[in-house]
C-alpha cells in the first residue's frame, strides 16, 4: 500500500511535486536493479559534494570526524547547513555527523534543539523544520526533515506502511570485526530494553512469551548482505525491517561480527582459541572495543586511538515514494564519512 498525498493548505506543496522536481533534475540517473538490494529502486538522487567535515585531513586516524559536544550552537548550525544533501519544497535532507544526538535532555545541544536556527539559515522563514526520519546518536548518515507538518505526517505513514508490509526503506553500510557465516540473510531476535548500571541497554530474549511481548519485548528483523571481505573484516549492507533502539549493532553482535567502533555491545563477543562465542548479555558490562594487533596494524591505529574509534554504521540510502503510486521509489544517498572511507582503504574493502 502506498500513501497518496493530497495538496496541502498554508503553502505546503504536494509531496509528489517535490519528488517530481528531484526526478527531473540533472542529478537523477537510472541505476542498476541491484542498487538497493532487497528492493527494485531505480531512480537515485545524487548528493551534493562532500561537506567540509567529510574531507580527509592528512594522516589523522579519523579524518573529518566531528566532536559535536565541542561545538557552539552557531557552529553546529553552520555544520548542518553545509551537510545538507538537498532541499526541495518543504523537504530537507542532510548527512548527519556521527556523534550528534537527534534528541536529548533540556539544555543539551542536539539536532532537534537547533532546528529553529537551521530553518532560518535555510531561508524557510516561519516554517520550522521537524524530523521525519533519523538514526541514533552514534550513527552517521541521512536525516529527512520537513517544514510542512502534513507532508511529514504522510511520509511517516509511508514508512510505517512499508514496515508493516516488510518493505525496507533504509539501507545502512557497516564495517564489522569478523565476517558473517553466510553472505546474505535475515537476523531475527526478540529484544528488550533493560536498565543496567544506570544505563538502558538492549538485551536479547530467547523464546519470548506473550507476557514478555506485552511488557515491551519486540521481535526484530534485519536483512544483511556482505558486500566485501578482507583482513578478517566485512563491509555489510543492512536493512532493518523493524525499528528498535540499537537494533543493527545488537544484531551484528548476535552474528559474532560486532560493528567497528561499537563500544557498547561488542564486549558480548568472547574468543577462546580463535573461536568466537556469545557471552551472557545480562552479565556483560559495556567496555571499549578490543581489536587484535593484526587489525590495529591494518587500521594504522594505536590501542588508545582504537578506544576512540567511531561507530562505523552509516545510513547511506533512504527510499521515498515515487511521484505516482505506480512509480519506483526515489533513493536519497549520503556519502560515506571520510574516516569510514579511510577504514575501507586500510582494510582493502571496496564499495561501489
Amino acid at each position: 500500500m502506498r500513501t497518496t498525498l493530497a495538496p496541502e493548505m498554508g503553502g505546503c506543496r504536494v509531496l509528489g511535486q517535490v519528488l517530481g522536481g528531484w526526478r527531473r533534475g540533472p542529478r537523477v540517473h537510472v541505476a542498476p536493479e541491484t542498487a538497493g538490494f532487497g528492493t527494485k529502486a531505480r531512480h537515485q538522487l545524487q548528493p551534493r559534494g562532500s561537506s567540509k567535515w567529510f574531507r580527509p585531513v592528512g594522516n589523522q586516524p579519523f579524518p573529518g570526524l566531528l566532536r559535536p559536544e565541542s561545538l557552539s550552537r552557531e557552529e553546529l548550525v553552520d555544520v548542518l547547513k553545509v551537510a545538507v544533501v538537498d532541499q526541495k519544497g518543504p523537504l530537507v535532507t542532510l548527512n548527519k555527523p556521527q556523534g550528534l544526538p537527534v534528541t536529548g535532555k533540556p539544555g543539551e545541544l542536539t539536532l532537534l534543539s537547533v532546528l529553529p536556527e537551521l530553518s532560518q539559515s535555510l531561508g524557510l522563514g516561519e516554517k520550522e523544520l521537524q524530523v521525519v526520519r533519523a538514526s541514533g546518536k552514534e550513527t552517521s548518515g541521512l536525516v529527512l526533515l520537513s517544514s510542512c507538518p502534513q507532508t511529514a505526517s504522510r511520509l511517516q505513514k509511508f514508512f510505517t506502511h512499508s514496515q508493516r508490509a516488510g518493505r525496507p526503506t533504509a539501507t545502512y553500510c557497516a564495517v564489522t570485526d569478523g565476517i558473517p557465516a553466510t553472505s546474505e540473510g535475515k537476523i531475527r531476535a526478540a529484544l528488550k530494553l533493560e536498565h543496567m548500571d544506570g544505563v538502558n541497554l538492549v538485551v536479547p530474549v530467547k523464546s519470548p512469551s506473550r507476557k514478555d511481548i506485552l511488557e515491551g519485548v519486540k521481535k526484530t528483523i534485519s536483512h544483511f548482505r556482505v558486500v566485501a571481505t578482507s583482513s578478517g573484516c566485512a563491509l555489510v549492507q543492512l536493512q532493518p525491517l523493524t525499528v528498535f533502539p540499537s537494533q543493527l549493532p545488537v544484531h551484528m553482535v548476535l552474528e559474532l561480527c560486532p560493528v567497528l567502533g561499537d563500544h557498547t555491545y561488542s564486549a558480548r563477543v568472547g574468543t577462546v582459541l580463535g573461536q568466537r562465542f556469545l557471552l551472557p548479555a545480562e552479565s556483560t558490562k559495556p567496555r571499549r572495543q578490543v581489536l587484535d594487533e593484526a587489525l590495529l596494524r591494518r587500521l594504522r591505529l594505536t590501542p588508545s586511538q582504537a578506544a576512540q574509534l567511531p561507530l562505523h554504521l552509516h545510513l547511506h540510502r533512504l527510499h521515498l515514494p515515487g511521484t505516482r503510486p505506480q512509480d519506483a521509489p526515489i533513493e536519497l544517498l549520503a556519502p560515506l564519512p571520510s574516516y569510514f572511507s579511510r577504514t575501507l582503504q586500510c582494510l582493502g574493502l571496496h564499495y561501489q
